[in-house]
């Protein structure tokens, strides 16, 4: 078995990488060489591919990988670790280059060693994590991240010694409901009516909502969307991760797994937003619209992509990172996990203690966000993503 670092994934055949990958859309090959055709990732970004191949045999049979990328800086990972960089540029050590193995600019969790099912699990990802740290030594990385991955990854990581770090997001999970007002019948008086009074402002303001999917999306539909994304990164003051180029690749090589929640004012687009999804979930990512129509972005990013996950019974709403204001709207705490390993060991054990105590805020976090739930009866967080 040999493991080797590629620079770009068109050179690894699609069939072979979606084989590893799985059901999750972040990891598919199409998704992936999106982002480097469009220069999202690659050159003079900061995100370096460095992909991770482990194959076998004389035909170089594909039987594990890694999204691995080489950092110059810390953007657009939701992991935060600037104090942790801070802390290693003041005490002279550069903490850049640094190794992640993520889904650029993709808070959302999914496999980060990804093995054939019937391969042998606990070599591969050895081999994988030493090719990582091969890697590491060879560019003088500080340090190596993965970011996201499953909580059964997370047993291989803390086993090869590196640090666990746990965050939170908010998620909606569907147990089966029959429409929109049988969720809503599952939450208290007050929360229940806040959300029918947000949804009656949309209708009163003259908007209806549509969700469009696959090839039903046009050219001229993901311009607007990108106009939308574009606002709205403006409006906050973020950075333009991705491109149109960008987003007009993946509607066309997964048009099966792409959504747009699209709002409109008689003739006028007024709002979008960008999902991806698989058979059981559904991503909300990106989205866009006008400040002044109240409610706009709750309609457009939770209720309409509900009811939409109901009729098309997915199981699961997986709607980015942080946002309280989630947890009214049905959006229960669910934890994340990061794994990391750090060369200095002063600033490992620095880390180390600093996890402890994040961990124990990060439980009382979630044990108090789920004390004020929404909801008529308990509803206690997930165990975590698999």
């Amino acid at each position: 078995m040999q493991v080797s670092a590629i620079p770009t994934l068109e050179a690894v055949p699609a069939e072979q990488w979606n084989a590893l990958a799985g059901a999750n859309p972040f990891l598919r090959h199409e998704f992936l060489v999106a982002l480097e055709r469009a220069g999202c990732v690659g050159a003079n970004t900061g995100w370096e591919p460095s992909y991770l191949l482990a194959q076998t045999g004389s035909a170089r049979r594909l039987v594990g990988a890694v999204p691995l990328y080489v950092k110059r800086h810390s953007y657009g990972e939701y992991v935060f670790d600037w104090a942790w960089a801070d802390a290693c540029e003041r005490s002279g050590r550069p903490y850049y280059p640094k190794l992640v193995a993520a889904v650029p600019f993709t808070p959302a969790s999914g496999a980060r060693l990804l093995i054939a099912a019937d391969g042998d699990r606990p070599k591969i990802a050895a081999l994988l994590l030493a090719g990582a740290r091969e890697i590491a030594d060879q560019i003088g990385a500080s340090s190596a991240h993965w970011l996201f991955p499953t909580a059964r990854e997370m047993d291989l990581f803390t086993a090869h010694g590196l640090l666990a770090r746990t965050g939170c997001q908010f998620h909606w999970s569907n147990p089966g409901y029959r429409d929109f007002e049988d969720f809503l019948s599952t939450m208290t008086s007050h929360k229940r009516n806040n959300i029918r009074r947000e949804r009656r402002r949309v209708r009163e303001a003259g908007i209806t909502l549509e969700v469009l999917t696959g090839a039903s999306i046009s050219s001229a539909q993901w311009d607007m969307f990108y106009r939308f994304y574009r606002s709205t990164i403006r409006a906050h003051g973020g950075i333009a991760y991705l491109t149109r180029e960008f987003f007009h690749s993946v509607g066309a090589t997964m048009a099966d797994k792409t959504a747009l929640v699209v709002a409109k004012q008689g003739r006028e687009y007024v709002g979008a937003a960008f999902g991806l999804r698989n058979a059981d979930t559904y991503y909300g990512r990106y989205w866009g619209g006008r400040a002044d129509i109240a409610g706009l972005h709750f309609e457009t990013c939770y209720y309409t992509p509900i009811e939409y996950c109901i009729d098309a019974r997915i199981g699961r709403y997986e709607a980015g990172a942080q946002g309280e204001h989630k947890l009214a709207r049905g959006f229960v705490p669910t934890p994340t996990y990061s794994a990391h390993w750090l060369r200095d060991p002063a600033l490992r054990r620095a880390v180390a203690a600093f996890l402890e105590r994040e961990q124990d805020h990060v439980g009382d976090y979630m044990h108090e966000l789920n004390e004020h739930a929404p909801f008529r009866r308990p509803h206690s967080s997930p165990a975590g993503p698999r």
